[in-house]
Order: structure tokens, then sequence, then C-alpha cells
């Protein structure tokens, strides 16, 4: 390969990790800390729902005697509600 030849491609190379080292600088990623409270935050946004549809589907399959249908349903309810909440909140942040 001639000199000629690989100097566009290095002069390119050059311009990308400058403009990749720029965006760091502008933009950097949060801390370890602040990342692991988001996961926290974004398990209880799943697991509220799902809790709040199983304590509510027990709740009346006692008061109508069903056995288990009502809790089953609205669990899963509940599941499906919090996974569009927290994929809301994902698109948010």
């Amino acid at each position: 390969m001639t000199e000629d030849a690989a100097d566009p491609k290095l002069r390119h190379a050059v311009k990308e990790a400058r403009s990749r080292v720029e965006a760091g600088q502008k933009d950097p990623e949060p801390p370890l800390a602040r990342r692991f409270g988001q996961i926290g935050v974004l398990g209880w946004v799943i697991v509220g729902p799902t809790l709040a549809g199983l304590a509510l589907g027990h709740w009346v399959d006692g008061a109508l005697n069903s056995g288990i249908t009502v809790s089953a349903a609205l669990t899963m309810l509940g599941a499906g509600l919090g996974l569009y909440l927290a994929f809301r909140w994902m698109h948010q942040q």
C-alpha cells in the first residue's frame, strides 16, 4: 500500500476518533450508581403493577369464591401494564 493511499484512510480514522472523543466529553456516561438506581426503578415499575394486580385479584377471588381465575387475569394485566410503563419510561430517559 502506498503512502498516498493510506493517507486519506488515516485522516478519516483520526477525524472519526476525534469526533467520538468530543461527543463523549459533551455527553459523558452517567455514574454507575445512577445506572443501578435506574435499574431499581425500572424493576419496581414492572413489579408494582404486577403485585397490585395479584393482590386485587386475590381479594376478588376470595369475595367471589372463584379459585384463581381473576387473580391470574389481573396478574397478567398488571404485568402488561408494568412492561408498558417500563418501556415508556425507558424511552423518556
